[in-house]
């Protein structure tokens, strides 16, 4: 029998298998790679027989896969947060799905454990982006506040590696992040002793630099648009520029578009903050457009339908009570 841990590469992914992983240890080939790489049971080769842990990939995106692997014989067990679409029924497939705005994986994973591995879901949750889930979990667990600032700074980073267009933009690859991550039961002990932390937080703190020197390009009822150049520290930071956007002006949505440099932008989408919805409605209707409530992309935006985009997003979010 093999086992297979396939997990989205930003900070919710890698703590819902964290948790999983300190909880139920097992040896498993770990899939997964940039935030918006999420076809990835594709890269599944599994038989009759073997075990599958999906975290943090939209279902909707790999049904297929998904479909196919069930049809093998592989058990498959799925926890996400994102739009699913139809969910395939089988004996097969345990699947834990919710999609309600205010909860992300790590949170979802933290629920099916009962606390056992709580300190890593606050980690997941606050770099999500998920704040008020990721405190009351916090200060029920007796956290200080202290720790629960560092534990947001390390969800922040953990998030924030990523993030890019290739996999040459990452710091690190998110299976050798995880694999870094995975000894340390106590995320604190992370960050104290484990060397690694220390180059992600001044990558992150000086790319984050040069994004609070970027103005909106566009301002509406409805939000603010930026657009960023082609280059290697807009393609990192644009997950975190969005979440922290949307902390600082609430009641507004947010979309940064990233120039690709072939004719195409990458979209991230924030719905307000105070109103965590219709970013996915608004991406699902642009080609490889998907992702959550709150928040939500486009892998490749053609320039001409760059205008459309942004009529839509005005509609989207001015029209919103």
């Amino acid at each position: 029998m093999a086992c297979y841990d396939v997990f989205n590469g930003d900070a919710d992914g890698i703590c819902a298998l964290q948790q999983l992983r300190l909880q139920f240890p097992r040896e498993a080939q770990r899939i997964s790679g940039l935030k918006r790489d999420i076809d990835l049971l594709q890269r599944v080769d599994a038989r009759a027989g073997d075990e599958i842990t999906v975290l943090d990939v939209s279902l909707d995106k790999n049904r297929d896969a998904l479909v196919d692997l069930l049809a093998r014989g592989a058990s498959v067990f799925y926890a996400d947060h994102h739009y699913p679409g139809d969910i395939p029924e089988s004996e097969l497939l345990d699947c834990h799905i919710d999609v309600a705005a205010n909860t992300c994986t790590s949170l979802i994973i933290n629920k099916l454990l009962d606390n056992a591995q709580a300190r890593w879901a606050v980690v997941g949750a606050y770099g999500d982006n998920f704040d008020q889930p990721a405190s009351e979990l916090g200060t029920s667990l007796g956290l200080s506040a202290t720790v629960l600032a560092n534990l947001q700074q390390l969800g922040i980073c953990l998030n924030y590696n990523g993030y890019g267009f290739e996999l040459e933009d990452l710091l690190f690859h998110p299976v050798d992040l995880f694999a870094l991550v995975h000894p340390f039961s106590n995320p604190i002990d992370f960050i104290e002793d484990e060397p690694a932390y220390a180059d992600l937080l001044a990558q992150y703190q000086d790319d984050l630099s040069r994004a609070k020197n970027t103005r909106a390009d566009s301002e509406s009822k409805a939000g603010a648009v930026y657009m960023l150049p082609n280059e290697g520290w807009a393609r990192r930071i644009v997950g975190v520029m969005g979440n922290e956007l949307a902390k600082q002006y609430p009641d507004r949505a947010h979309a940064l578009l990233v120039d690709m440099g072939d004719g195409h932008h990458r979209v991230s989408v924030r719905a307000p903050y105070n109103r965590k919805d219709g970013a996915d409605e608004l991406c699902r209707q642009f080609p490889s457009g998907g992702g959550r409530k709150a928040a939500a992309g486009i892998n490749a935006l053609d320039q001409g339908s760059l205008a459309q985009f942004i009529e839509k997003f005005n509609s989207q979010f001015g029209n919103a009570t």
